[in-house]
């Protein structure tokens, strides 16, 4: 009788287990494969759009705050019409960790998450270590904020939306003459392409106007900055133009006035983070940088973006925190805001989440956003930008006041 009793119970098992097998998956399982799947029909009409971004090392606040536009854009417009179906856009966001030599890696992953479309970076160098990496696999990457001309030359999947650095170094140069400032301290930091850069177009832009110009350079990680600054201040300059890092503005700052250099400091774009302003104090006074965004701009369509954008970072603590604690607009966020939505216009223009197709499509693009024309390439994928907006600090607001728009002429 036993031996019945156990053989039920062992064919019982069996039928338990079978309908266990056959049945669906739960839906807490944590095996990804284990998951419910969604309809062939559902599951296609996704896009990704990759975010190559730093949030750490020396560019992070600023990556953060471009990458804060992104995911604004992408809240107002989370998806995208391709053959008159709608399609979900999916941020994959990787950290480049503002390294030359983990950017590679970085870019390696969002082509394995399969991005259509690539944004960034904030930081030239990374930009350009990841440039080929994206053109091999044929997908389209469209710069906001990275200056440096290198990022598009020579490379037909690389377009940006900003202005350059040669165009940027003339501006600033343009300006300092124009107050009447004669003799130039120009301090990059050795090795990055967009200090080193940058440096070089103020440089000669300046010489060119009539001006001298005393050069040094640090080496990355560097904080002492005395020895250079006694330097400066003893050649009797008149300006000090130090393009560099968030991390390092406001270190040169405190120790330049510490050294007794009272003249302008000037920067390029930046400089335009309020950490800068309140990690440097009271000696940030006379200070001036470029930008790509007066967020005081009375067009409908800045109005809009900086009303829509500042309220979606008031609704969250880590929004308001990588953004600097602040409400301020940083001109990289109005950047990232656009260059998701050239994107997003680009895929559309396309019709197709193929990113050779995205990338003909680019070529004939033609799109205005918040920071003026942003998708008219010329042969290298560079937008047409001919303007740049003249800010300085004003220390009692503890933000950055807007004073003229520069041209080069």
């Amino acid at each position: 009788m036993k031996r019945y009793i156990a053989l039920f119970l062992a064919c019982f098992m069996l039928v338990v287990l079978a309908a266990g097998c056959s049945g669906s998956p739960s839906s807490s399982s944590p095996n990804p494969s284990a998951a419910p799947t969604s309809s062939p029909s559902s599951a296609s009409k996704v896009i990704k759009i990759g975010i190559f971004e730093p949030a750490s090392g020396m560019n992070g606040a600023g990556g953060k705050q471009e990458t804060l536009g992104i995911r604004y854009a992408n809240y107002v417009k989370p998806t995208v019409k391709i053959g008159g179906e709608e399609y979900t856009v999916e941020l994959v966001e990787v950290d480049n960790q503002s390294d030359n030599s983990k950017a590679a890696s970085a870019a390696q992953q969002l082509i394995s998450a399969g991005v259509s479309v690539v944004l960034g970076s904030y930081g030239s160098g990374v930009s350009i270590a990841a440039g080929q990496i994206f053109a091999d696999a044929k997908i389209p990457a469209i710069g906001a904020s990275c200056t440096n001309p290198q990022v598009t030359e020579g490379n037909p999947y690389y377009f940006r939306i900003c202005f350059l650095d040669p165009f940027q170094g003339t501006v600033m140069a343009n300006f300092a003459y124009d107050m009447g400032l004669r003799k130039a301290a120009v301090l990059t930091e050795a090795g990055d392409d967009y200090s080193v850069g940058l440096g070089h177009y103020f440089s000669e832009a300046f010489k060119k106007l009539g001006g001298s110009v005393v050069e040094a350079q640090f080496q990355s990680g560097e904080t002492d900055f005395s020895a250079t600054m006694a330097s400066f201040a003893s050649a009797g300059i008149d300006v000090l133009f130090a393009p560099s890092s968030i991390e390092s503005a406001p270190l040169i700052i405190k120790q330049a006035r510490a050294a007794g250099i009272t003249c302008p400091i000037m920067a390029g774009d930046t400089w335009e983070n309020e950490t800068i302003i309140k990690n440097a104090g009271d000696a940030a006074y006379d200070v001036y940088l470029s930008a790509f965004f007066d967020p005081n701009d009375p067009s409908a369509a800045a109005r809009e973006f900086v009303e829509g954008f500042t309220e979606w970072l008031k609704a969250d603590n880590t929004r308001l925190t990588n953004n600097g604690g602040s409400t301020g607009v940083a001109g990289v966020s109005a950047l990232g805001y656009d260059v998701y939505m050239v994107a997003c216009a680009a895929i559309e223009a396309a019709q197709s989440t193929n990113g050779t197709a995205i990338r003909d499509a680019l070529l004939n693009l033609k799109y205005s956003g918040v920071t003026g024309e942003c998708a008219s390439f010329d042969e290298n994928g560079d937008a047409a930008k001919d303007m740049a907006y003249i800010k300085t600090i004003d220390l009692q607001a503890g933000t950055f006041k807007f004073l003229q728009t520069q041209t080069v002429s």
